[in-house]
Protein backbone atom coordinates (compact mmCIF):
# COMPACT_ATOMS: atom_id res chain seq x y z
CA UNK A 1 0.00 0.00 0.00
CA UNK A 2 1.46 3.22 -1.06
CA UNK A 3 1.99 6.25 1.74
CA UNK A 4 0.46 9.24 0.40
CA UNK A 5 3.00 12.19 1.47
CA UNK A 6 3.05 16.15 1.77
CA UNK A 7 6.32 17.68 2.18
CA UNK A 8 5.61 21.29 3.51
CA UNK A 9 8.77 23.33 3.76
CA UNK A 10 9.95 27.08 2.81
CA UNK A 11 13.59 26.03 1.58
CA UNK A 12 12.80 24.93 -2.19
CA UNK A 13 15.89 23.25 -2.46
CA UNK A 14 15.59 21.84 0.71
CA UNK A 15 12.07 20.42 -0.16
CA UNK A 16 13.03 19.42 -3.51
CA UNK A 17 15.57 17.16 -2.21
CA UNK A 18 13.73 15.31 0.33
CA UNK A 19 10.63 14.74 -2.39
CA UNK A 20 13.53 13.66 -4.51
CA UNK A 21 15.15 10.76 -2.11
CA UNK A 22 11.43 10.12 -1.01
CA UNK A 23 10.18 9.65 -4.35
CA UNK A 24 12.87 6.62 -5.00
CA UNK A 25 10.94 5.04 -2.10
CA UNK A 26 8.86 2.23 -4.14
CA UNK A 27 6.43 2.59 -0.76
CA UNK A 28 5.71 6.25 -0.52
CA UNK A 29 4.26 8.95 -2.99
CA UNK A 30 4.67 12.76 -2.95
CA UNK A 31 1.65 13.51 -3.89
CA UNK A 32 1.78 17.57 -3.09
CA UNK A 33 4.62 20.38 -1.77
CA UNK A 34 4.07 23.44 0.30
CA UNK A 35 6.05 26.17 1.12
CA UNK A 36 4.49 27.72 4.12
CA UNK A 37 2.03 26.92 7.03
CA UNK A 38 -1.06 28.09 4.73
CA UNK A 39 -0.55 26.13 1.60
CA UNK A 40 0.02 23.33 3.64
CA UNK A 41 -3.29 23.13 5.35
CA UNK A 42 -5.05 24.19 1.86
CA UNK A 43 -3.12 21.42 -0.03
CA UNK A 44 -4.25 18.86 3.24
CA UNK A 45 -7.54 19.77 2.47
CA UNK A 46 -7.85 18.97 -1.88
CA UNK A 47 -4.81 15.80 -1.28
CA UNK A 48 -5.48 14.18 1.79
CA UNK A 49 -2.50 12.87 2.67
CA UNK A 50 -1.65 9.61 5.19
CA UNK A 51 1.42 11.78 6.45
CA UNK A 52 2.27 15.40 6.30
CA UNK A 53 6.16 15.96 6.90
CA UNK A 54 5.86 19.23 8.25
CA UNK A 55 8.68 21.91 8.88
CA UNK A 56 7.75 23.89 12.09
CA UNK A 57 9.01 27.23 11.27
CA UNK A 58 7.45 28.41 7.91
CA UNK A 59 6.05 31.78 7.43
CA UNK A 60 2.11 32.99 7.71
CA UNK A 61 1.51 29.98 10.04
CA UNK A 62 3.38 27.73 12.75
CA UNK A 63 3.76 24.37 12.88
CA UNK A 64 1.48 24.25 16.19
CA UNK A 65 -1.44 25.88 14.18
CA UNK A 66 -0.95 24.24 11.23
CA UNK A 67 -0.68 21.04 13.11
CA UNK A 68 -4.03 21.89 15.14
CA UNK A 69 -5.62 22.88 11.66
CA UNK A 70 -4.55 19.67 9.62
CA UNK A 71 -6.02 17.35 12.66
CA UNK A 72 -9.46 19.31 12.63
CA UNK A 73 -9.40 18.42 8.73
CA UNK A 74 -8.71 14.74 9.47
CA UNK A 75 -7.48 13.46 12.72
CA UNK A 76 -6.38 10.32 10.89
CA UNK A 77 -4.02 12.02 8.92
CA UNK A 78 -0.36 11.40 10.74
CA UNK A 79 1.83 14.82 11.16
CA UNK A 80 5.91 13.91 11.23
CA UNK A 81 7.17 17.26 12.70
CA UNK A 82 10.96 18.56 11.61
CA UNK A 83 12.59 21.16 13.09
CA UNK A 84 16.00 22.25 13.78
CA UNK A 85 15.59 22.63 17.73
CA UNK A 86 15.08 19.28 19.76
CA UNK A 87 15.30 21.14 22.92
CA UNK A 88 12.37 22.61 24.93
CA UNK A 89 9.49 24.04 25.13
CA UNK A 90 9.26 22.84 21.34
CA UNK A 91 8.93 19.28 21.18
CA UNK A 92 6.24 19.56 24.00
CA UNK A 93 4.56 22.03 22.53
CA UNK A 94 3.87 20.21 18.89
CA UNK A 95 3.11 16.90 20.90
CA UNK A 96 0.52 18.54 22.83
CA UNK A 97 -0.94 20.39 19.27
CA UNK A 98 -1.27 16.98 17.85
CA UNK A 99 1.36 15.73 15.73
CA UNK A 100 2.76 11.93 15.57
CA UNK A 101 6.65 12.42 15.41
CA UNK A 102 9.34 14.59 15.86
CA UNK A 103 12.79 14.68 13.69
CA UNK A 104 15.33 17.28 14.10
CA UNK A 105 16.71 18.27 10.31
CA UNK A 106 19.45 16.55 9.57
CA UNK A 107 18.52 13.11 10.20
CA UNK A 108 19.23 10.46 7.37
CA UNK A 109 17.28 9.69 4.67
CA UNK A 110 16.84 6.10 6.32
CA UNK A 111 15.53 7.61 9.73
CA UNK A 112 12.95 10.02 7.92
CA UNK A 113 11.96 6.86 5.62
CA UNK A 114 11.35 4.80 8.43
CA UNK A 115 9.68 7.49 10.71
CA UNK A 116 7.24 8.40 8.08
CA UNK A 117 6.40 4.17 7.37
CA UNK A 118 6.29 3.93 11.49
CA UNK A 119 3.74 6.76 11.33
CA UNK A 120 1.29 5.47 8.79
CA UNK A 121 1.70 2.12 10.61
CA UNK A 122 -0.04 3.79 13.99
CA UNK A 123 3.08 4.31 15.95
CA UNK A 124 5.28 7.12 17.54
CA UNK A 125 8.53 8.06 16.30
CA UNK A 126 10.66 10.76 17.45
CA UNK A 127 14.48 11.31 16.38
CA UNK A 128 17.13 10.38 19.63
CA UNK A 129 17.72 14.01 20.51
CA UNK A 130 13.85 14.78 21.00
CA UNK A 131 12.62 11.60 22.60
CA UNK A 132 15.66 12.72 25.47
CA UNK A 133 14.03 15.74 25.53
CA UNK A 134 10.17 14.49 26.19
CA UNK A 135 11.34 12.05 28.52
CA UNK A 136 13.39 14.56 30.72
CA UNK A 137 10.42 16.86 30.74
CA UNK A 138 8.14 13.98 31.49
CA UNK A 139 10.30 13.29 34.64
CA UNK A 140 10.40 16.47 35.40
CA UNK A 141 14.14 17.30 34.92
CA UNK A 142 13.55 20.31 33.04
CA UNK A 143 13.36 23.82 34.45
CA UNK A 144 10.14 25.40 33.67
CA UNK A 145 11.14 28.12 30.87
CA UNK A 146 10.26 31.58 31.19
CA UNK A 147 9.70 31.30 27.00
CA UNK A 148 6.40 29.39 27.80
CA UNK A 149 5.22 32.96 28.51
CA UNK A 150 5.12 33.72 24.98
CA UNK A 151 2.83 33.31 22.29
CA UNK A 152 4.28 31.01 19.56
CA UNK A 153 4.28 34.29 16.90
CA UNK A 154 6.55 35.73 19.83
CA UNK A 155 9.01 32.76 20.34
CA UNK A 156 9.66 32.48 16.26
CA UNK A 157 10.33 36.27 16.34
CA UNK A 158 12.25 35.55 19.82
CA UNK A 159 14.35 32.71 17.89
CA UNK A 160 14.80 34.96 14.66
CA UNK A 161 16.61 37.31 17.00
CA UNK A 162 18.75 35.48 18.78
CA UNK A 163 19.85 34.02 15.65
CA UNK A 164 20.99 37.22 14.66
CA UNK A 165 18.23 38.17 11.94
CA UNK A 166 17.62 41.81 11.44
CA UNK A 167 14.19 43.41 12.05
CA UNK A 168 13.96 43.77 7.87
CA UNK A 169 14.70 39.83 7.38
CA UNK A 170 12.31 39.01 10.25
CA UNK A 171 9.41 41.60 8.85
CA UNK A 172 10.18 39.97 5.23
CA UNK A 173 10.03 36.16 6.27
CA UNK A 174 6.74 36.46 8.00
CA UNK A 175 5.41 39.49 5.85
CA UNK A 176 4.79 42.01 8.39
CA UNK A 177 6.42 45.85 8.62
CA UNK A 178 9.21 46.43 10.70
CA UNK A 179 7.04 48.29 12.97
CA UNK A 180 5.15 45.02 13.78
CA UNK A 181 8.30 42.98 14.73
CA UNK A 182 9.74 45.46 16.78
CA UNK A 183 6.95 45.65 18.37
CA UNK A 184 6.96 41.82 19.03
CA UNK A 185 10.77 42.18 20.02
CA UNK A 186 9.57 44.79 23.17
CA UNK A 187 6.51 42.81 24.23
CA UNK A 188 9.08 39.80 23.93
CA UNK A 189 11.80 41.71 26.29
CA UNK A 190 9.02 42.63 28.90
CA UNK A 191 7.65 39.65 28.97
CA UNK A 192 11.29 37.75 29.55
CA UNK A 193 12.59 40.81 31.75
CA UNK A 194 15.39 41.40 29.40
CA UNK A 195 16.39 45.12 27.53
CA UNK A 196 18.78 43.68 25.03
CA UNK A 197 18.96 41.22 21.83
CA UNK A 198 22.25 40.31 23.70
CA UNK A 199 20.45 39.31 27.00
CA UNK A 200 17.71 37.81 24.94
CA UNK A 201 20.37 35.73 23.37
CA UNK A 202 21.72 34.37 26.80
CA UNK A 203 18.76 33.27 28.61
CA UNK A 204 17.27 31.49 24.60
CA UNK A 205 21.24 29.50 25.26
CA UNK A 206 20.81 29.12 29.07
CA UNK A 207 17.11 27.52 28.38
CA UNK A 208 19.07 25.04 25.58
CA UNK A 209 17.09 26.69 22.55
CA UNK A 210 20.01 27.61 21.57
CA UNK A 211 23.61 26.43 21.50
CA UNK A 212 26.13 27.93 23.69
Amino acid sequence: MTIKVLVADDHDLVRMGIVRMLDDDHDIEVVAQANDGDVAVSKVRTHRPDVVLLDVNMPSMNGVDATKKIKQIDDSIKILAVSSLSAQPYPSMLLKAGVNGYITKGTPLDEMVLAIKKLHSGNRYFSHDVASELAAAVLGETNQSPFDALSQRERQVAMMVVNCQSAQQIADKLFVSVKTVNTYRYRIFEKLGVDSDVKLTHLAMRYGLIGG
